[in-house]
């Protein structure tokens, strides 16, 4: 075999053994209608702003809209955070906002662990402290800690309690929406959706010395046109000294083994849950990254949001709109369309 003949099958051979992030491209229209009285003169509304990473290229962004006034605002609480807010101070029969934006998100993949892990920094160890929707303490800190028995390091932890909350939860169908991401609740009736399920393995890698935090986001459709409206979805992501953020979803295991009606030893389900440490699909954007307890710039009058900024949130006079409550005052839309 020549020098020539070599090289040209070892090229081959590298291009073939490349693993190449996946791709979802197109566009997203949020719809959304505020069913306030007509001579209300305080009605607001915040949406989910997404920003651009190296996962995913936000462009073309257009808002339309029969609103007083509106604008883009820093989440001051989550500085990565942005939220489209718009208010209506004069009394009107219809209130809408329309936001769309072009996507193109690539699969998340995190694998490449160093051997050895650094320091956790400083700003980073701020993910490590309790809150009253992520509690660290009391029992949530014993399971943690025997979980992670043994365990010296941060991969080997969060891979423990990675698989612990896939063992030990399980999808329920019943629950509204995404959940509301009650630790206790699940520790004590294990199941829930993707904000539960999430939650847990958030609280318990954090009360095991694992900076962790919740992702909120939306999955972006399959189809050619499609209706997202129920696509919500939250996973997590920990923090690897001198690697990054590290994205997990332990729920979307559990929705797999539900749906395919798998066993925690069967073998698909044993390629779900390596894929899902390290990994997630191209379907989907990230909308924001801040924890439970969410509050919004401009302020909300009515206190703190008990989930993540994923929902559109509303308020009129000053209350508060049910999210989950089959849109009666806040009816909204998403919808996908594919390049």
């Amino acid at each position: 075999m020549t020098r020539k003949t070599i090289l040209a099958v070892s090229l081959l051979l590298l291009i073939f053994s490349t693993s190449y992030a996946k791709e979802r491209e197109g566009e997203v229209t949020f719809e959304v209608n505020i069913e306030a009285p007509e001579n209300s003169k305080d009605v607001r509304v915040w949406l989910p702003y997404p920003l651009s990473d190296n996962e995913q290229t936000i462009s073309n962004i257009k808002v339309e809209g029969n609103f007083t006034r509106s604008d883009v605002y820093n989440q001051k609480q989550f500085p990565t955070d942005k939220a489209l807010y718009a208010e209506w101070t004069k009394p009107t029969k219809t209130r809408f906002i329309t936001l769309t934006f072009k996507v193109k998100a690539m699969e998340r993949i995190r694998k490449d662990f160093p051997s050895k892990e650094s320091q956790i920094p400083a700003e980073i160890k701020e993910y490590l402290k309790g809150s009253k929707f992520i509690p660290t303490d009391g029992r949530i800190k014993e399971i943690a800690l025997d979980i992670t028995k043994g365990k010296d390091n941060i991969i080997e932890k969060a891979e423990a309690v990675y698989d612990w909350v896939i063992e030990n939860t399980f999808r329920d169908p019943n629950v509204q929406g995404c959940g509301i991401g009650s630790v206790e609740r699940m520790l004590a009736e294990k199941g829930g959706k993707c904000a539960d399920i999430s939650g847990v393995f958030v609280a318990l890698a954090n009360a095991a010395g694992v900076p962790a935090r919740e992702i909120w986001g939306l999955r972006l459709g399959k189809k050619q046109v499609e209706d997202m409206t129920a696509g919500h979805h939250c996973w997590a992501e920990f923090y690897l000294p001198g690697y990054g953020w590290i994205p997990v979803d332990p729920a979307d295991v559990r929705k797999a083994m539900l749906v395919e009606k798998l066993e925690l030893n069967n073998e698909k389900t044993k390629k779900y849950r390596d894929y899902y440490f390290g990994a997630v699909d191209e379907y989907r954007i990230v909308l924001s990254r801040g924890a439970k307890g969410y509050n919004l710039n401009p302020p909300q009058k009515s206190g703190a949001i008990p989930y993540g900024f994923m929902y559109p949130y509303a308020e009129i006079d000053g209350k508060p709109v049910e999210w989950l409550a089959g849109q009666k005052e806040l009816k909204y839309k998403i919808t996908f369309k594919s390049e």
